[in-house]
């Protein structure tokens, strides 16, 4: 679904969620690992198996594969489950990103010696 509106806020292209049963299903099985390598990792912890050399580097791995799990999840849910929106966004010129005009670029001069020739430029963020 397309609109031709070009107007700040108008939906320029929007296609709808497939929400496949394959990805939910998906979702649910790596839902069910997470929360066992989380119990793994907690019962690790509270255990103390942090305390030698490969009870440490074996819940850094559990930690990681928590991780990896979390990452699939959501790449899974944001693809399957979430609309691809495009709006249309106010184009703005490259000055007023930095709310400094066009000519102030180059900075102000502020005094005449070495050590006050500071310039504006370097610090454009101002407010008008």
């Amino acid at each position: 679904m397309s609109s031709t509106g070009s107007t700040y806020g108008d939906i320029h292209r929007y296609e709808p969620a497939r929400e496949s049963t394959a990805a939910a299903i998906a979702i649910v099985l790596l839902t069910i690992i997470e929360v066992v390598f989380v119990f793994l990792f907690t019962f690790g912890f509270v255990s103390g198996w942090g305390l030698t050399d490969t009870g440490n580097m074996f819940l850094g791995g559990v930690l990681a594969v928590i991780f990896v799990d979390l990452a699939f999840i959501l790449a899974l849910y944001r693809k399957e489950f979430l609309p691809d929106v495009m709006i249309v966004k106010k184009r703005r010129r490259k000055w007023e990103d930095l709310y400094v005009r066009e000519e102030d670029v180059d900075g102000v001069t502020l005094g005449d010696g070495a050590w006050d020739q500071v310039k504006r430029a370097v610090y454009p963020y101002y407010k008008r």
